[in-house]
């Protein structure tokens, strides 16, 4: 568990669900889901393929639009906004910049293959933020350090392995300076031995930055190391949520003991690892 960077549950969520649905034709994805993520907080999701788990970040990403409900990010409405005294649906300039606060690195690297390592960092920074390209530069450089992967700013990412690939789409995001992270199984494309490089990059970024994360995973010991609090998701609803010691030592329902049973082991050290998942 994250023991560097505690939360404080009294203040004020930096990103708030209320009663959001989200359906596909008739079928119900996610239902009345209530979800708040603290500053700093370090938030896992775990649950079996389907059970919404996804679904919640891009809605959060605006990558899908809820059925019914409201998402709200450091005090702004994500789908709505004021006018008139009511709340209305978001105008593109508005979901835009409000989106400007979250960070995002999906399972697939989605890497610009005509740009250099440096180039996919700082273009951002450049053309959104509207940073000078030396200053630009500067702070992807910085990025890139901080990931271990200085020594290929002029590669482009045909010459990268898929970890390092994985380690410049983080460095992309977190130089955005967002306030919130997403990651939707960054390692679940990887080859595994280059599942360990990507997981130690993302804990360091979760000891020493103040960025709240939600961290949507498979593997469990990395929630169990990097998580404030854990989720467990099934049937488009939170079933059960506690700190890693809670989810994975005291499940308390029979569809989390269920999921746990089927995905994990117990290694002879005592520690839980993560099994094909179900």
């Amino acid at each position: 568990m994250n023991q560097n960077n505690p939360i404080n549950l009294n203040k004020t969520p930096i990103v708030r669900y209320r009663h959001i649905t989200k359906a596909f034709g008739e079928r119900t994805v996610l239902n009345k889901l209530d979800l708040d993520i603290f500053p700093r907080e370090k938030l896992a999701l775990i649950g079996p393929s389907g059970s919404g788990k996804t679904t919640i970040a891009r809605l959060l990403m605006t990558l899908e639009k809820p059925s019914s409900g409201t998402i709200e990010v450091d005090g702004e409405m994500l789908w709505h906004m004021p006018a008139k005294g009511k709340l209305v649906p978001a105008s593109e300039k508005h979901l835009h910049r409000v989106r400007g606060k979250i960070g995002m690195v999906f399972q697939h690297f989605n890497l610009f293959p005509h740009m250099t390592i440096m180039r996919n960092v700082s273009e951002a920074l450049v053309h959104v933020r509207g940073l000078d390209k030396e200053e630009a530069k500067r702070r992807a450089a910085e990025m890139l350090e901080r990931v271990g992967l200085s020594e290929h700013v002029g590669h482009y990412p045909s010459q990268l392995s898929g970890g390092q690939k994985q380690r410049v789409a983080i460095a992309r995001a977190l130089v955005m300076e967002p306030k919130i992270m997403l990651f939707d199984e960054v390692t679940s494309a990887l080859d595994p031995e280059l599942v360990g490089e990507v997981l130690e990059v993302i804990k360091g970024i979760a000891s020493q930055g103040d960025t709240a994360m939600i961290l949507i995973t498979h593997e469990m010991d990395f929630a169990r190391d990097v998580a404030d609090r854990v989720l467990f998701t099934d049937g488009g609803s939170i079933v059960e949520q506690g700190t890693p010691e809670e989810i994975f030592e005291r499940p308390q329902s029979p569809r989390l003991q269920a999921f746990l049973s089927r995905f994990l082991k117990e290694e002879p050290n005592g520690r839980v690892a993560a099994g094909a998942e179900p």
